[in-house]
């Protein structure tokens, strides 16, 4: 019997690459989301930090110009921590949008997986049913010839 040769093998390896490549994207953005989670504690850090050393100097006596100098220095923080906060938020929509091209496509190859597995299993019961019938034949064969 011929080789099996699944007719959809070129679909199935392109979608393969389509899902290997979506995987590789969903990576990348996962990684910049993490580096972004980072950055923004980093800028949370430094507010508190800030804003803490506002308050011993506060405790200690400071001049107007130093208080208002602390109070732009917090709320320059609290515009970077916007910044930052809506650029995660971006990020995350993003993410969330190449996980579910990922699965969408898992979904597709997994499918072609399936049909193909479905396919290979039919074609090996065909074969050993085709070399049952050739050993029966054969017997029935071996059997007429010493009988005779």
């Amino acid at each position: 019997m011929k080789k099996f040769k699944f007719s959809l093998d070129t679909v199935l390896d392109y979608k393969q690459q389509v899902l290997d490549s979506l995987k590789g994207e969903h990576a990348t953005i996962l990684a910049q989301v993490r580096q972004q989670e980072n950055v923004l504690e980093h800028v949370w850090q430094d507010y508190r930090s800030c804003n803490e050393e506002y308050r011993d100097r506060k405790m200690t006596g400071l001049t107007i110009i130093e208080a208002t100098f602390y109070q732009n220095g917090l709320r320059a923080l609290e515009m970077d921590i916007q910044r930052e906060t809506d650029r995660l938020a971006d990020l995350q929509k993003q993410e969330e949008k190449k996980r579910a091209e990922v699965v969408e496509a898992k979904k597709d190859t997994s499918s072609l997986e399936k049909l193909r597995e479905k396919k290979l299993d039919q074609y090996q019961k065909a074969v050993q049913k085709s070399e049952e019938l050739f050993i029966e034949e054969f017997v029935s064969t071996i059997r007429a010839n010493t009988s005779a």
